[in-house]
């Protein structure tokens, strides 16, 4: 009897918890069409919301579901105009919402207070106003907040600076004023440009986006700092915060090098042709890829991981997954990196096979590089594996220069790579340089000198003038082509702090440069190299120098370089950049023996005080 009873319990219990389900999608699906609503999608770009449904993980577009419950909306760029809906907050478990790039109104609401598990919170380029509510300070679980381009008014109020799991904060291109909150400085990555906002006080310069230095991403073996950072007083504060200051001259000014991936927020990227492209299912790559096992993990790049596979027909791929999708700027990219391979083709670029899109899901396919990239080659090598000669690294310089010069030359719209590195330099079988990881690419009308653009990149491979300013231009890929030409003839990182035990600089073009100049050849050519010519050596380290002078305007265009790597006028911008070098030495020295002077003359000032009669 008791058993029979225990039954029956258990079946109502398994009936109530079927009924609460039921009643739970029920509500989603009824605050859902009410924000929808409110949202005002008068393009009609929204139709397959149907409320006649069950729930609305399985079918509806936009929509994340993880356990029955809505974790997430993507509705950028959806040409909404209307305002953001209360009803939103009956979706609890919501963690990410994305309405970025459209056109809705309205304050910033207090409500969205409620939304505790709220990770991803993306509201840029809307026209909302108002300020920043306080109460959004109880966003405990809140990562990302992006706000980007808005009319929001107002100061920053501290309860958002104590968020303590924040890792993203973009106010930019507001009307927003007062002080930045110290503790926003230790957020990773943060952007105030083109706000009235001070740093620490009211007497710090206002985050003015036309003297902003855009982004520092300072990489260690085990973790990264990334930042973006708004005047000379906000980058001098924040460097002295984590400890980590890189001294870069050029011509009497102190630089910054840093370790940076350079993200662009383009236009509506989605309007492009596939051409020739295999649009994967969701099953061909799980098969390919063993369910996207660890063993096949052969890379890690800016927006996701990359996986060995063999397609059924037995064809070898390197299948790259964008895990990152709730982040701003990871579709974007995904858009951005298929557009742009899919329309340039030559030997020295790497070829996309095809393409696989879910509704949480974005992959890339590519040949497979069996050889792996020119980094792996100089400096990750496991017991046995072969390393590059110097014949083949002076293949690799030609092959990445004559990949450069098409993309800047022969594209219609030419593209900018902004993130030129041995890591991003592919083998092919042939050990043949291939150009890869167009996911920072940038397409550039043929009538602009420049394009401004967020900086994200690589440290040490940045120009100074676009970490500063934000302008990028092809002269921004020649100083990274500079930097990894360095990179092959010594087989150093581009940063290596473990110089500093060695009280050597920290940078490897300041490295090169001093060794340059003291006439050390030996030293800096890569101690692995058996062999090599001395004299191709010597105009290689002559090339790379002159691509990552200071000035965008006295380096070479990429056509140029081809010639000079076979000889043509390298002579000539050579004995100039050697002119120049040395009035830029004797000024520096001039500087520096004018700040000791003053200090050695203040110290005497006091020495005398002590000593006169008494």
């Amino acid at each position: 009897m008791n058993e029979k009873k225990r039954e029956e319990g258990d079946g109502n219990g398994e009936k109530s918890m079927r009924g609460d389900l039921e009643e739970r999608a029920k509500g989603d699906i009824e605050a859902l069409v009410d924000f929808l609503k409110a949202l005002n999608d008068s393009n009609g770009r929204i139709t397959d919301w149907n409320c006649n449904l069950v729930t609305p993980c399985f079918s509806w577009s936009h929509v994340t579901c993880r356990n029955g419950n809505v974790i997430s909306l993507s509705l950028a760029s959806n040409g909404f105009s209307g305002t953001l809906s209360p009803s939103i907050t009956k979706l609890k478990y919501l963690a990410s919402l994305d309405l970025q790039n459209n056109g809705l109104t309205g304050v910033l609401p207090d409500y969205l207070a409620n939304m505790t598990h709220l990770q991803n919170l993306n509201l840029a380029d809307n026209y909302f106003s108002g300020p920043i509510p306080i109460s959004w300070g109880q966003l405990s679980n809140l990562k990302h907040l992006i706000l980007r381009g808005n009319n929001i008014s107002g100061y920053i109020p501290d309860s958002i600076a104590n968020i303590t799991g924040i890792a993203e904060l973009d106010i930019s291109s507001n009307d927003l004023t007062g002080r930045i909150p110290m503790q926003l400085f230790s957020v990773p990555t943060f952007n105030f440009t083109g706000t009235s906002l001070t740093c620490g006080s009211s007497l710090d310069q206002p985050c003015v986006s036309n003297s902003s230095i855009p982004a520092l991403q300072v990489s260690t073996n085990k973790s990264k700092f990334e930042a973006i950072v708004t005047s000379a007083s906000c980058a001098a504060f924040i460097l002295l915060l984590v400890g980590a200051i890189f001294t870069y001259r050029y011509h009497q000014v102190n630089k910054l090098e840093h370790d940076v991936f350079v993200d662009v927020e383009g236009e509506d990227d989605c309007k492009f042709s596939f051409g020739q492209l295999r649009r994967f299912s969701w099953r061909e790559i799980q098969l390919a890829t063993n369910n996207f096992s660890e063993n096949n993990i052969i890379g890690q790049g800016g927006f996701g991981k990359v996986y060995r596979g063999v397609l059924s027909d037995n064809t070898k791929v390197a299948v790259k997954r964008l895990t990152d999708y709730y982040s701003p700027g990871g579709e974007a990219a995904f858009l951005r990196e298929v557009e742009l391979i899919s329309v340039a083709f030559h030997r020295n670029l790497l070829r996309l096979i095809g393409f696989c899109t879910t509704a949480s899901e974005r992959i890339l396919v590519y040949p497979f590089m069996k050889n792996l990239s020119v980094a792996y080659r100089l400096r990750d090598l496991k017991p046995g594996e072969k390393g590059l000669d110097w014949t083949t690294r002076k293949c690799v310089a030609f092959g990445a220069a004559h990949g450069l010069a098409y993309l800047h030359e022969h594209c219609n719209p030419k593209i900018i790579h902004r993130d030129l590195k041995a890591a991003n330099i592919l083998l092919d079988d042939e050990f043949e340089a291939v150009l890869g990881d167009f996911g920072l690419a940038k397409s550039v009308d043929t009538k602009l000198t420049h394009v401004t653009t967020q900086v994200r990149g690589t440290m040490g491979h940045i120009a100074p003038e676009y970490l500063s300013t934000g302008k990028s231009s092809e002269k921004t890929d020649v100083f990274g082509y500079g930097i990894t030409l360095l990179e092959l003839v010594t087989g150093q990182r581009a940063i290596d702090f473990s110089r500093l035990e060695e009280e050597e600089d920290v940078l490897l073009l300041d490295h090169i440069k001093k060794l340059q100049r003291e006439n050390r050849l030996h030293d800096i050519v890569d101690r692995n190299l058996d062999t090599y010519d001395h004299k191709e050596v010597e105009t290689i380290i002559q090339v790379a120098l002159l691509c990552t002078q200071a000035s965008p305007e006295d380096r070479p265009m990429m056509a140029q370089v081809v010639e000079m790597l076979q000889g043509v006028g390298l002579a000539e911008r050579w004995a100039e950049w050697e002119q120049l070098e040395q009035v830029r030495t004797e000024e520096f020295s001039l500087y520096s023996h004018k700040f000791a002077w003053a200090e050695e003359f203040t110290h005497d000032q006091e020495a005398i005080q002590l000593s006169k009669a008494r």
